[in-house]
Protein backbone atom coordinates (compact mmCIF):
# COMPACT_ATOMS: atom_id res chain seq x y z
CA UNK A 1 0.00 0.00 0.00
CA UNK A 2 2.15 3.07 -1.15
CA UNK A 3 0.05 5.63 -0.13
CA UNK A 4 -1.83 4.34 2.44
CA UNK A 5 -4.05 7.37 3.68
CA UNK A 6 -2.42 9.50 1.50
CA UNK A 7 -5.55 11.68 -0.15
CA UNK A 8 -5.03 12.30 -3.92
CA UNK A 9 -6.75 14.95 -6.13
CA UNK A 10 -6.78 13.41 -9.95
CA UNK A 11 -8.25 16.13 -12.78
CA UNK A 12 -9.34 14.25 -15.84
CA UNK A 13 -10.32 11.35 -13.85
CA UNK A 14 -13.37 10.31 -15.36
CA UNK A 15 -11.50 8.30 -18.32
CA UNK A 16 -8.53 7.17 -19.56
CA UNK A 17 -5.30 7.80 -18.14
CA UNK A 18 -6.69 9.44 -15.22
CA UNK A 19 -9.03 7.13 -14.63
CA UNK A 20 -6.20 4.61 -14.57
CA UNK A 21 -4.24 6.78 -11.95
CA UNK A 22 -7.04 7.27 -9.63
CA UNK A 23 -8.25 3.67 -9.41
CA UNK A 24 -4.34 2.74 -8.92
CA UNK A 25 -4.28 5.24 -6.23
CA UNK A 26 -7.25 3.84 -4.39
CA UNK A 27 -5.94 0.61 -4.69
CA UNK A 28 -2.99 1.44 -3.06
CA UNK A 29 -4.65 3.26 -0.51
CA UNK A 30 -5.18 6.57 -1.07
CA UNK A 31 -8.38 8.37 -0.65
CA UNK A 32 -9.36 9.97 -3.68
CA UNK A 33 -11.12 13.05 -5.26
CA UNK A 34 -12.04 12.46 -8.84
CA UNK A 35 -12.47 15.23 -11.01
CA UNK A 36 -13.56 15.57 -14.30
CA UNK A 37 -16.44 17.36 -16.58
CA UNK A 38 -18.59 14.37 -17.12
CA UNK A 39 -20.63 13.61 -14.29
CA UNK A 40 -21.45 10.24 -15.70
CA UNK A 41 -17.89 9.26 -15.59
CA UNK A 42 -16.99 10.73 -12.35
CA UNK A 43 -19.99 8.33 -10.96
CA UNK A 44 -18.53 5.54 -13.00
CA UNK A 45 -14.82 5.93 -11.43
CA UNK A 46 -16.10 6.61 -8.02
CA UNK A 47 -18.65 3.66 -7.99
CA UNK A 48 -15.81 1.52 -8.72
CA UNK A 49 -13.32 2.94 -6.29
CA UNK A 50 -16.08 2.42 -3.46
CA UNK A 51 -16.97 -1.17 -5.24
CA UNK A 52 -13.35 -2.15 -4.76
CA UNK A 53 -13.16 -1.21 -0.98
CA UNK A 54 -11.66 2.50 -1.70
CA UNK A 55 -12.67 5.66 -0.67
CA UNK A 56 -13.41 8.47 -3.50
CA UNK A 57 -15.63 11.68 -4.05
CA UNK A 58 -16.59 13.60 -7.05
CA UNK A 59 -16.10 16.65 -8.12
CA UNK A 60 -17.11 18.15 -11.46
CA UNK A 61 -14.46 21.03 -12.75
CA UNK A 62 -13.50 22.70 -15.44
CA UNK A 63 -9.86 22.91 -14.68
CA UNK A 64 -9.61 26.15 -16.95
CA UNK A 65 -11.91 27.96 -14.43
CA UNK A 66 -9.87 28.54 -11.42
CA UNK A 67 -12.74 28.77 -8.67
CA UNK A 68 -14.02 24.92 -10.02
CA UNK A 69 -9.94 24.63 -9.46
CA UNK A 70 -10.00 25.88 -5.98
CA UNK A 71 -13.39 24.28 -5.37
CA UNK A 72 -11.95 20.64 -5.84
CA UNK A 73 -9.22 21.25 -3.68
CA UNK A 74 -10.62 22.43 -1.47
CA UNK A 75 -13.39 19.64 -1.11
CA UNK A 76 -10.00 17.19 -0.55
CA UNK A 77 -9.29 19.39 2.28
CA UNK A 78 -12.92 19.42 3.62
CA UNK A 79 -13.56 15.63 3.09
CA UNK A 80 -10.77 14.24 3.76
CA UNK A 81 -8.74 16.42 5.90
CA UNK A 82 -5.21 17.62 3.76
CA UNK A 83 -3.69 17.23 -0.15
CA UNK A 84 -1.37 14.60 0.09
CA UNK A 85 -1.04 13.80 -4.04
CA UNK A 86 -2.42 16.64 -7.03
CA UNK A 87 -2.15 14.72 -10.62
CA UNK A 88 -2.66 17.38 -12.91
CA UNK A 89 -4.19 15.03 -16.22
CA UNK A 90 -6.66 16.89 -17.43
CA UNK A 91 -5.89 18.00 -21.06
CA UNK A 92 -7.08 18.55 -24.92
CA UNK A 93 -5.46 18.37 -28.72
CA UNK A 94 -5.48 21.13 -30.84
CA UNK A 95 -5.58 19.04 -34.14
CA UNK A 96 -2.14 19.39 -35.15
CA UNK A 97 -2.91 23.40 -36.01
CA UNK A 98 0.26 25.46 -37.04
CA UNK A 99 1.07 28.88 -35.75
CA UNK A 100 -0.25 30.85 -38.53
CA UNK A 101 -3.67 29.00 -38.69
CA UNK A 102 -4.19 29.17 -35.09
CA UNK A 103 -7.36 30.86 -34.00
CA UNK A 104 -7.34 33.25 -30.48
CA UNK A 105 -9.88 31.15 -29.56
CA UNK A 106 -8.12 27.33 -30.15
CA UNK A 107 -5.31 29.11 -28.31
CA UNK A 108 -7.00 30.00 -25.66
CA UNK A 109 -9.23 26.80 -25.07
CA UNK A 110 -6.14 24.71 -25.12
CA UNK A 111 -4.02 26.85 -23.03
CA UNK A 112 -6.83 27.24 -20.83
CA UNK A 113 -6.95 23.51 -19.67
CA UNK A 114 -3.47 22.30 -20.66
CA UNK A 115 -1.25 25.06 -19.15
CA UNK A 116 -3.24 27.18 -16.76
CA UNK A 117 -5.60 24.13 -15.26
CA UNK A 118 -2.19 23.11 -14.47
CA UNK A 119 -0.98 26.25 -12.82
CA UNK A 120 -4.56 27.09 -10.98
CA UNK A 121 -4.58 23.55 -9.10
CA UNK A 122 -0.93 23.81 -8.27
CA UNK A 123 -1.58 27.21 -6.78
CA UNK A 124 -4.26 26.05 -4.92
CA UNK A 125 -2.51 22.88 -3.60
CA UNK A 126 0.47 24.74 -2.68
CA UNK A 127 -0.72 26.88 -0.12
CA UNK A 128 -2.06 23.39 1.73
CA UNK A 129 0.99 21.83 1.27
CA UNK A 130 3.28 24.18 2.62
CA UNK A 131 1.33 23.96 5.82
CA UNK A 132 1.21 20.33 6.36
CA UNK A 133 4.07 18.56 8.04
CA UNK A 134 4.00 16.04 5.50
CA UNK A 135 4.41 18.07 2.57
CA UNK A 136 2.98 16.73 -0.59
CA UNK A 137 3.56 15.51 -4.18
CA UNK A 138 2.81 16.79 -7.44
CA UNK A 139 2.35 15.32 -10.50
CA UNK A 140 1.88 17.34 -13.97
CA UNK A 141 1.20 15.13 -17.06
CA UNK A 142 2.77 16.81 -19.86
CA UNK A 143 3.81 15.25 -23.38
CA UNK A 144 6.77 14.57 -25.50
CA UNK A 145 5.06 17.28 -27.39
CA UNK A 146 6.67 19.60 -24.54
CA UNK A 147 9.71 18.40 -25.32
CA UNK A 148 9.64 18.48 -29.15
CA UNK A 149 8.55 21.22 -31.35
CA UNK A 150 6.42 18.45 -33.93
CA UNK A 151 4.62 16.05 -31.96
CA UNK A 152 1.01 18.25 -31.91
CA UNK A 153 0.01 21.42 -32.88
CA UNK A 154 1.29 24.50 -31.79
CA UNK A 155 -1.10 25.65 -29.26
CA UNK A 156 -0.51 22.00 -27.78
CA UNK A 157 3.31 21.55 -27.69
CA UNK A 158 3.64 25.15 -26.14
CA UNK A 159 0.85 24.47 -23.02
CA UNK A 160 3.13 21.62 -22.93
CA UNK A 161 6.23 23.19 -22.45
CA UNK A 162 4.42 25.96 -20.17
CA UNK A 163 3.74 22.38 -18.12
CA UNK A 164 6.88 21.46 -17.91
CA UNK A 165 8.56 24.59 -17.02
CA UNK A 166 5.95 24.83 -14.53
CA UNK A 167 7.10 21.80 -13.12
CA UNK A 168 10.57 23.17 -12.68
CA UNK A 169 10.01 26.09 -10.98
CA UNK A 170 7.79 24.69 -8.57
CA UNK A 171 10.33 22.13 -7.86
CA UNK A 172 13.39 24.59 -7.53
CA UNK A 173 11.27 27.04 -5.64
CA UNK A 174 9.14 25.01 -2.99
CA UNK A 175 11.42 21.57 -3.48
CA UNK A 176 14.32 22.81 -1.04
CA UNK A 177 13.61 21.49 2.23
CA UNK A 178 12.77 18.21 0.58
CA UNK A 179 8.80 17.88 2.37
CA UNK A 180 7.56 19.00 -1.73
CA UNK A 181 8.33 17.07 -4.81
CA UNK A 182 7.13 18.08 -8.59
CA UNK A 183 7.87 16.32 -11.14
CA UNK A 184 5.95 15.67 -14.97
CA UNK A 185 5.59 13.02 -17.23
CA UNK A 186 5.75 13.19 -20.74
CA UNK A 187 3.28 10.19 -22.50
CA UNK A 188 3.68 9.50 -25.71
CA UNK A 189 0.82 7.62 -27.87
CA UNK A 190 -1.57 6.53 -25.72
CA UNK A 191 -4.88 4.63 -26.15
CA UNK A 192 -7.44 7.49 -24.41
CA UNK A 193 -10.18 9.29 -25.40
CA UNK A 194 -7.81 12.27 -25.89
CA UNK A 195 -7.94 11.25 -29.99
CA UNK A 196 -11.27 11.70 -30.28
CA UNK A 197 -10.53 15.16 -30.36
CA UNK A 198 -8.60 15.44 -33.35
CA UNK A 199 -11.51 15.73 -35.48
CA UNK A 200 -9.71 17.82 -38.10
CA UNK A 201 -5.87 17.47 -38.43
CA UNK A 202 -4.25 20.30 -40.44
CA UNK A 203 -2.55 18.36 -43.18
CA UNK A 204 0.96 20.56 -42.71
CA UNK A 205 0.55 19.50 -38.94
CA UNK A 206 0.11 16.30 -39.31
CA UNK A 207 2.63 16.31 -41.99
CA UNK A 208 5.12 16.82 -39.16
CA UNK A 209 4.07 13.76 -37.58
CA UNK A 210 5.41 11.56 -39.88
CA UNK A 211 8.41 9.99 -37.42
CA UNK A 212 8.39 6.27 -36.62
CA UNK A 213 6.37 5.64 -33.74
CA UNK A 214 6.47 2.95 -31.25
CA UNK A 215 5.98 -0.22 -31.04
CA UNK A 216 2.58 -0.32 -29.95
CA UNK A 217 -0.03 2.45 -28.61
CA UNK A 218 0.63 2.90 -24.85
CA UNK A 219 -1.78 1.61 -21.92
CA UNK A 220 -3.36 3.90 -19.76
CA UNK A 221 -2.10 1.58 -16.84
CA UNK A 222 1.52 2.20 -18.33
CA UNK A 223 1.09 6.28 -17.42
CA UNK A 224 -0.73 5.04 -14.00
CA UNK A 225 2.10 3.00 -12.92
CA UNK A 226 4.90 5.47 -13.17
CA UNK A 227 2.29 7.82 -11.76
CA UNK A 228 2.49 5.47 -8.38
CA UNK A 229 5.82 6.00 -8.47
CA UNK A 230 5.89 9.12 -8.53
CA UNK A 231 3.40 9.93 -5.79
CA UNK A 232 5.20 7.07 -3.51
CA UNK A 233 8.29 7.57 -0.88
CA UNK A 234 9.97 5.19 -3.38
CA UNK A 235 10.14 8.86 -5.48
CA UNK A 236 11.46 10.36 -2.61
CA UNK A 237 14.54 12.04 -3.85
CA UNK A 238 12.95 12.69 -7.46
CA UNK A 239 12.09 16.22 -7.91
CA UNK A 240 11.99 18.28 -11.18
CA UNK A 241 11.85 15.47 -13.51
CA UNK A 242 10.56 14.82 -16.94
CA UNK A 243 10.30 10.72 -16.97
CA UNK A 244 9.45 10.09 -20.94
CA UNK A 245 7.09 6.85 -21.39
CA UNK A 246 6.21 6.38 -25.20
CA UNK A 247 7.81 3.18 -25.67
CA UNK A 248 11.15 4.67 -27.20
CA UNK A 249 9.40 6.70 -29.72
CA UNK A 250 11.52 9.81 -29.02
CA UNK A 251 14.58 7.46 -28.67
CA UNK A 252 14.37 6.93 -32.46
Amino acid sequence: MKLQNKVAVVTGAGSGMGRAIAELYAREGAKVVVADLNQANIDTVVESIVASGGEAVGVTANVAKDADVTAMVETAVRTFGSIDVLVNNAGIMDNFVPVADVTDELWERVLGVNLYGPFYACRAALKHMVGQESGGVIINNASVGGLFGARGGSSYVTSKHGVIGLTKSIAATYGRDGKIRCNAIAPGAVNTNIGSTITAPHPLGLAAQNDTGPARTGDPMDIARVALFLASDDAGFVNGDVVKVDGGWTAR
